[in-house]
């Protein structure tokens, strides 16, 4: 269960809806589990009103789609789940709005979904809840349902117990986690500020509900393994561990070598090709990049002379003020950099404000000497992982924020503090100098992170998760 189904829906010219495939890590994880038990995917399709009955994908997969309205999108979705919870989930990098309509939504939602999933579960089903917008459903489905076993996971950051507990609902959330078997995040770090939150405000719901005044924690997280434990008001031991999650290397093309030449000689073959591929989302860090290389543009510091910045950066949650500030700021700085550096025919920045094909990517990936990955908060970031699996030969090096989840396993990449402009300058200063003067220092950290991702693929997220939720029946 995911708040987005694996397809999406659009309307056609004549009002009928169409179904297209929706690729993703997520779909790449758990397709093959669901077409191996011929399971049920429910969420919603992506278009606001009427929705089509459940159907089967041709591998046999269930499509079980859930309605949303106008209303529901607006408050559900961009209020408490991306203007509530992704500011407070990432550090307060945008100020959170606590909103009670929202929050009244958000209920109403995440009821919607446990009821859907308790009207398709078989007897002792297994249901795995996917992410931030539905933390409720846990604790719904098992009311619903006591039979069935609950695993969620988390694909972004949880954040300190301290910011954590400005959310006016903070006993509700984690009591609704708590409603799951296996409660799973990227970083153990997380799965500790999960198992200190509980400690500090879990049994605060009042002494109106009749439940304890505590909850019971033991353990500490490990990875890909269940050695910590929260009992739940019922009685249950949750269990709650790290599961980094990864890629699926076969999707990562490999593309023809004229494709990447003809790229680079599209951007006037410069001496050094960087790339950023990023949502455009304010939590990603790229104004605090393409400041760094103005800087470094300035200094003139930099061993290659002639450099270009490829900055792919995807519409995402326009309606929201946080990210139309974001792009505002973003074009600004495009702008001035091609402005006071650019030449005609070659800016220096080469900046791209769509979504981009997988294909194409590839050769994005491909091309690139350098990638550029800086949030200033993630709770993975497969870019990071997608960009070292394109480069089996050890060519290439990453730039990467000492913030996003993926540092713990790439941690041969070139380290940042994204919040420090010359952190991010000597990185990729750094970078620069071994692809130059060191490449075979180069060659072996990219080799050493494309081990990692090798023998760590998203298959072995699915396969450990399920595993231990399967251990907690």
């Amino acid at each position: 269960m995911a708040n987005r189904l694996p397809v999406d829906l659009e309307r056609a010219a004549d009002g009928t809806l169409e179904v297209k495939p929706s690729p993703g890590g997520l779909v790449a994880a758990l397709s093959p589990v669901l077409e191996q038990h011929r399971g049920c995917w429910v969420g919603w399709p992506g278009v606001v009103g009427e929705v089509p009955e459940p159907f089967r994908t041709d591998s046999g997969v269930l499509l079980h789609p859930v309605a949303l309205s106008e209303d529901d999108y607006r408050d559900f979705y961009e209020g408490f789940s991306n203007a509530t919870l992704w500011p407070l989930y990432h550090d307060l990098i945008a100020t959170p709005t606590y909103d009670r309509s929202w929050w009244a939504a958000y209920r109403e939602v995440n009821l919607r979904f446990a009821e859907a999933a308790a009207e398709v579960a078989a007897e002792g089903a297994t249901v795995w809840v996917q992410d931030y917008q539905l933390q409720l459903v846990p604790g719904i489905l098992r009311q619903l349902r006591p039979d069935v076993t609950v695993g969620f996971f988390l694909h972004i950051p949880f954040p300190s117990p301290d910011l954590f507990r400005q959310l006016p609902w903070r006993e509700e959330v984690v009591r609704g986690l708590l409603g799951a078997d296996l409660i799973g995040f990227h970083l153990a770090g997380c799965a500790r500020n999960f198992l200190e939150l509980t400690r500090q405000v879990a049994g605060r719901a009042g002494s109106h509900t009749g439940l304890p005044d505590t909850l019971e924690v033991s353990g500490d997280p490990s990875v890909r393994e269940i050695s910590a434990h929260v009992t739940a008001p019922d009685g249950r031991r949750v269990g709650v561990g790290a599961f980094p999650i990864s890629i699926d290397l076969d999707s990562i093309a490999h593309p023809d070598p004229a494709e990447v030449e003809a790229l680079r000689a599209d951007l006037g073959h410069p001496d050094l090709l960087m790339l950023g591929v990023d949502r455009l989302d304010y939590t990603k860090g790229i104004l605090q990049r393409l400041r760094a290389v103005e800087e470094l543009l300035e200094s003139g510091a930099m061993p290659q002379t002639r450099f270009t910045v490829l900055q792919v950066a995807t519409p995402s949650r326009e309606r929201i003020e946080h990210y139309r500030q974001a792009r505002s700021e973003v074009e600004e700085a495009v702008g001035r950099i091609n402005g006071r550096f650019g030449e005609p025919g070659r800016p220096v920045v080469e900046y791209l404000h769509r979504s981009v094909p997988k294909a194409r990517l590839a050769v994005f990936y491909a091309a690139a000497d350098i990638m550029l990955v800086t949030p200033f908060k993630d709770g993975m970031n497969l870019v990071a992982k997608e960009y070292v699996a394109a480069h089996p030969d050890g060519s290439g090096a990453l730039v990467l924020s000492e913030f996003a989840g993926a540092a713990e396993e790439l941690a041969e990449a070139h380290l940042c503090n994204p919040f420090d402009l010359d952190s991010i300058k000597r990185a990729i200063h750094q970078a620069a100098a071994d692809l130059a003067y060191r490449p075979g220092e180069a060659r072996a950290r990219m080799l050493a992170m494309h081990r990692q991702v090798s023998e760590h693929d998203v298959d072995l997220w699915a396969r450990s998760f399920l595993h231990c939720l399967e251990e907690r029946r």
